[in-house]
């Protein structure tokens, strides 16, 4: 594990730059799982994300000739902003690539504290085989997001400020990509209060880290695909997996659906805006995947929330699927006058409101005379969907419903 001095002496070296993130119960989540939930808010963080601490720890270590040297890191976002920062504070020259996809709002985020941004690869992977070989050939010290002991130590600073609020709790939860969070998070709790259970959760389109955590050995995944992407990591480090290996007392995955209606939940109920990432801990409590009592203390860290607005509208819509509060559907019906008002007629008995209509009476896969109208509909739950599709059957509508 990552020895506690480092990690306190971290938290001294980055205390009066990174914020003290809010540590605070959350009623209604508590009350929606049965136990008794604190929320850790790095969403809140300079930078949006918790990678600042490990980051600015690591460049705040670096000797006067590497300083002048410059940095360079790989990043699709959250390590790229905080690597960037850290640079900045230090007068420190900062070379960061990301993937050719990289929205344009997280790229002008880098941008705006000074670092240059080269694009290359189409994904994190391949973005960083790039900058190890362009940190070399450029004589420039590369700084990596997780497999480092500095900057595990930094991010290791978030379970202090946890455990200063709280020491007894039952169980943390920890999101988990390349693992360096979860790495400096355990070690420090695993020394300063063994009894308290470490939870990784990683996200189901990246499972390298958790198959890697239940065979005890490295396994890379072939590809990554989640909305979750501060945490869409293809190949296991050893170096992290060593560590979660003797600290960390369980690694459970979320599929996207439920990272989404995770999202959505904290942004209704607790006002918070969180990236994919940062909402599988929440995700994990919401769909019972964490195998702890009822009643259980835990706090879950929101790692960051730095959420690609284009993507956000996707994600909401999601999440409402996921919770029975919207459904698609794709209605045939005999295309003559008063065909349609007698349709929305009928879902107008069991409320259900119209969110978008369409009608098309062209696809060469309708016969002759049909016509097929797509509906959205905002709805009240699972049982209000199962009245409105046993109202349909009843009144000989053919139907089927999108995902």
């Amino acid at each position: 594990m990552i020895d506690l001095n480092k990690i306190e002496d971290a938290y001294g070296r980055i205390k009066d730059v990174v914020v003290k993130t809010p540590f605070a119960y959350a009623p209604i989540l508590s009350k929606r799982v049965k136990k008794e939930v604190f929320l850790k808010k790095e969403n809140l963080q300079t930078t949006g994300a918790f990678k600042i601490r490990g980051a600015f720890n690591k460049i705040s270590r670096l000797s006067e000739d590497e300083k002048e040297r410059g940095v360079v890191a790989a990043s699709a976002g959250n390590h790229a902003q905080g690597v960037a920062f850290s640079a900045s504070y230090y007068g420190v020259d900062a070379t960061i690539v990301m993937p050719e996809n990289t929205p344009l709002t997280k790229i002008n985020g880098v941008k705006s504290y000074g670092a240059k941004v080269l694009l290359h690869g189409s994904n994190y992977d391949e973005a960083y085989m790039y900058a190890i070989e362009y940190a070399k050939s450029e004589g420039k010290v590369f700084i990596h997001p997780f497999a480092d002991d500095d900057v595990m130590a930094g991010q290791g600073t978030v379970a202090l400020e946890i455990l200063q609020e709280i020491s007894d709790l039952d169980a943390v939860v920890v999101p988990v990509g390349g693992g360096g969070l979860i790495a400096g998070v355990a070690s420090a709790i695993k020394q300063k209060n063994p009894d308290i259970k470490v939870i990784g959760v990683t996200a189901a389109g990246a499972p390298a880290m958790r198959n890697s955590f239940l065979l005890g050995r490295p396994v890379d995944s072939t590809d990554v695909r989640t909305i979750a992407d501060g945490i869409a990591v293809r190949d296991t480090s050893k170096k992290t997996l060593d560590i979660i290996l003797k600290s960390v007392d369980d690694m459970v995955e979320v599929d996207d659906e439920e990272i989404a209606d995770a999202i959505l939940f904290l942004l209704e109920n607790q006002k918070l805006l969180v990236e994919g990432a940062g909402a599988v801990g929440v995700a994990a409590l919401l769909y019972d995947k964490l195998n702890l009592p009822d009643s259980a203390k835990v706090a879950v860290i929101l790692s960051g929330g730095n959420i690609d607005v284009t993507m956000l509208n996707v994600i909401i819509e999601k999440g409402l699927i996921k919770s029975y509060r919207k459904m698609k559907l794709i209605v045939t019906l005999i295309d003559k006058p008063g065909s349609l008002m007698k349709l929305t007629q009928l879902l107008a008995q069991v409320s259900a409101n119209i969110v978008s209509i369409g009608y098309d009476r062209t696809s060469a896969k309708l016969a002759f005379g049909d016509a097929n109208v797509s509906i959205a509909l905002e709805t009240k739950g699972r049982e209000h969907q199962e009245q409105i599709r046993s109202l349909l059957s009843r009144n000989g509508y053919r139907f089927f419903e999108e995902r």
